[in-house]
């Protein structure tokens, strides 16, 4: 045995005589073994806990995501015209007086594709604002809109990174809202259709990966149930006073109008582009987490109504061409009906499936909510969610990484082994607090390392996007708070771009770099913390 660098010289020096001796030297050669033993299980137990690039597949994109509305700014420029979102700008409470001026990435995506590129991004999830690139929301198109985009995936092309674009995330053209109600209209679906076939014709030959509709069931329901937002359509009685709208019935008019524009619009892309272009087109949902908040059969039963409801509302139509039998029982004549027809056009209209996550959420039976004379769309289902459990409510979204593996092994298992791509998971944070993002950087490697334990499990995990890449202007909160990797000081009149340590911990894991040690401390004890409470 050779002497070890820093041990002390009498453990290897022989000795002979007393038992004491003898026995002094035994417990001396336990004590090292022993500590040997506690060091390689704690270099174990951190191996296992570590997350590389090189532990994902080479294919497997890592990117950021934001959106039109929220990132570009320029809202009245070059020909844009106004959006249903663009009535969140009037709120002073959101706009804290900036107004939606925003990230002007308009103005600076050179610079924003630049910062991508240095941090290893493989792909940019965007949304293409239709007031813009078609201001009267059909009919011409607007030449500097043309050109924005163009530009913007000429660069990312440029810098390697893929385009992932959105058409509609929740940005319908105001003038289509105000000519026939918007998506309560079927002349929706056409002139949707319009507006995508010019998005394929000028963009196809670089754009792959395409999704149709954001959040389509949150957009409904905040929508025009809630009336929380835009286009701020609810009954009377509710309690964010909507001017006008019927929470009992448009809901299930608007998302079934919706199913038919992205059914349609899959239809187009799939017989006239895709052969050529050689892309993928797909929709994206709001997903949660849920389970029953206690193990009665009541809460039990009620879970499943729930997620016939967030999931099955716009999935079961995609892959079976019809909605949940518990809806249709629910909802009864206020759910709409598709023709034999509409049903085969709806029926397996994605190439992959796109989902929001944050959240893990427990569900309560309510049956008091059927007693309700004129009910909603949650009222209809009789449940409740609880989306913060027993935990005392903080800005900071609780994390629960074991529940995105939960909820991706349910799709697999309900829906079928389709691919998947994250396009938002993220921290929410107070907008100015510190640089120093702990519960961000946290956030995101419990998540990204709970994505990688789906792929060993075999599911069909495509991508992971994080939401933000930049400080933007939130549709609940606008600029009370952030999600971004890069901090914007909106007095800043250059908008300066500012990496938090999160941009920096993304960065390093993105280019294989080893993580800065007093990062990986943190993170370890933050996993074990985790690890107890699970």
């Amino acid at each position: 045995m050779t002497k070890g660098k820093g041990l002390p010289d009498t453990l290897f020096h022989e000795e002979t005589g007393s038992c004491g001796r003898s026995s002094r030297r035994n417990r001396m050669w336990m004590q090292v073994l022993l500590a040997t033993v506690i060091l390689a299980v704690a270099n174990s137990a951190a191996a296992d806990d570590s997350i590389n690039r090189d532990d994902f597949p080479p294919d497997f994109i890592f990117g950021a995501a934001t959106s039109a509305f929220q990132v570009e700014g320029a809202a009245d420029e070059d020909g844009r015209t106004p959006s249903i979102l663009d009535a969140l700008a009037l709120d002073e409470n959101m706009t804290r007086g900036y107004g939606n001026r925003t990230c002007d990435q308009y103005h600076k995506y050179k610079e924003d594709v630049t910062l991508m590129d240095n941090m290893g991004l493989n792909a940019y999830r965007f949304s293409i604002s239709w007031s813009r690139l078609i201001p009267n929301g059909k009919g011409a198109v607007n030449p500097k809109g043309l050109e924005y985009y163009n530009n913007l995936i000429n660069e990312l092309i440029s810098h390697d990174i893929q385009p992932h674009v959105t058409l509609h995330h929740n940005d319908l053209p105001q003038a289509l809202e105000d000519e026939y109600g918007g998506w309560l209209s079927r002349k929706a679906v056409k002139d949707f259709g319009a507006y995508a076939r010019v998005c394929f014709k000028e963009f196809g030959d670089r754009v792959k990966h395409w999704t149709t509709m954001n959040e389509a069931n949150v957009f409904v329901l905040g929508g025009y149930d809630l009336g929380i937002l835009p286009p701020y359509r609810c009954s009377s009685s509710f309690l964010a006073n909507c001017s006008k709208g019927n929470s009992s019935t448009e809901p299930y008019l608007a998302a079934h109008n919706m199913l038919l524009a992205h059914a349609s619009v899959a239809a187009l892309y799939r017989r006239k582009y895709q052969e050529q272009q050689r892309g993928f087109i797909g929709i994206n949902i709001f997903t949660m987490d849920l389970s029953p908040l206690t193990s009665t059969t009541e809460d039990v039963s009620a879970t499943q109504r729930a997620q016939d409801f967030n999931l099955g509302w716009f999935l079961n139509p995609i892959m079976f061409g019809e909605y949940p039998e518990t809806l249709k029982r629910s909802a009864g004549w206020k759910l709409p009906s598709f023709t034999k027809a509409e049903s085969n056009m709806v029926k397996g209209s994605i190439d992959f499936l796109a989902i929001n996550f944050y959240f893990t959420c427990y569900v309560k039976n309510n049956p008091s909510s059927s007693q309700i004379g004129e009910r909603d769309i949650l009222a209809d289902l009789a449940f409740t969610y609880f989306c913060y459990g027993n935990d005392t409510f903080s800005i900071e979204i609780p994390v629960r990484p074991w529940g995105l593996k939960s909820l991706l092994e349910l799709l697999k298992n309900t829906y079928g082994d389709f691919p998947i791509y994250i396009h938002e998971n993220g921290q929410q944070t107070l907008r100015d607090s510190s640089l120093d993002d702990w519960p961000r950087v946290i956030f995101l490697h419990e998540y990204i390392k709970s994505v990688l334990d789906s792929l060993r499990n075999g599911l069909n995990v495509r991508g992971y996007f994080v939401w933000s890449l930049l400080d933007l202007f939130e549709i609940i909160t606008g600029y009370q708070t952030s999600y971004g990797l890069y901090y914007i000081d909106l007095n800043d009149p250059n908008l300066k771009r500012q990496p938090k340590l999160s941009a920096k911990w993304y960065s390093e894991f993105l280019h294989k770099r080893s993580t800065n040690p007093e990062i990986t401390t943190e993170l370890e004890r933050s996993a074990s913390m985790l690890s107890a409470a699970a």
